[in-house]
């Protein structure tokens, strides 16, 4: 997601027990399996606004239980339409900012969709430099973004000093059929100093270096977690009369892995 935020992100983790076996080459060291009663505050903050977020977006992010809970080990992010403030329709947007950043690894989450003309669902990462460093130059992953109109499509991208907004690098995968609403898939990175790779289930789809970007490559400090589902904006287009709401994405998991020995 092309966003600008404000905050101060700290690199903190600790190092945690597997709850399941990972790959291969990979130590878990971060992660939120949601089978508590309620949102780990150490793990996420709940991000409120709507202005739109640079993004023309239409939904007001708020701290209610109704638009973010966990429910049998799933989080629920639900977007709504319904009034608030100036809004036509709420929705979540958490994040790790401040809790937990990370510098390389794998990261990794199980999820569920949504569906509909104007749902924009993502799982992506933001430097934590961004108070200084500012946006696109703290650097951006987009590790899964979905525009309701393109059910069958998934998009993985990089946002940097001279590739930002449209220009962002990156590409998209197709299921060979279905919706990706329909269950859930397994969306990752694997990120390295000198490369970023993507994934979908176990296929590896778009890998980036420094020699595939435009501009600098700024992929070498920690980055903070966000997990939203926008509402309308310039690129997915508003709700119309096909969009049922409520929508929901259904989280699994939030993994973070280490390489073994690095």
């Amino acid at each position: 997601m092309t966003r600008v935020l404000l905050g101060v992100a700290v690199a903190a983790c600790s190092a945690l027990a597997a709850p399941a076996a990972g790959p291969p080459a990979w130590q878990l060291v971060w992660h939120d399996e949601f089978d508590g009663p309620a949102l780990n505050a150490t793990k996420w903050v709940r991000e409120t606004g709507g202005d739109g977020w640079g993004n023309g977006e239409l939904e007001f992010y708020t701290d209610r239980v109704a638009n973010a809970h966990i429910d049998a080990g799933y989080l629920v992010i639900e977007a709504r339409r319904e009034s608030l403030a100036t809004r036509e329709y709420t929705s979540a947007r958490l994040k790790t900012q401040g809790l937990g950043a990370w510098k390389y690894g794998r990261i990794e989450a199980r999820i569920q969709i949504p569906r509909g003309q104007g749902l924009w669902p993502a799982f992506w990462m933001l430097g934590d430099n961004i108070p200084s460093a500012g946006w696109p130059g703290c650097g951006e992953i987009d590790i899964m973004e979905n525009i309701g109109k393109e059910p069958g499509r998934v998009h993985g991208t990089v946002h940097g000093p001279g590739y930002s907004g449209a220009q962002g690098v990156g590409r998209a995968y197709d299921l060979p059929a279905g919706a990706f609403a329909d269950t859930f898939h397994v969306y990752a990175v694997e990120w390295e100093p000198d490369a970023i790779r993507w994934y979908v289930d176990s296929t590896l789809y778009l890998t980036v270096t420094p020699k595939s970007l435009p501009g600098r490559w700024v992929y070498d400090h920690p980055f903070f977690i966000v997990l939203n589902v926008a509402v309308g904006g310039y690129w997915p287009g508003s709700p119309d009369a096909t969009t049922i709401f409520p929508q929901t994405m259904r989280v699994d998991y939030v993994r973070v892995y280490e390489k073994r020995g690095g």
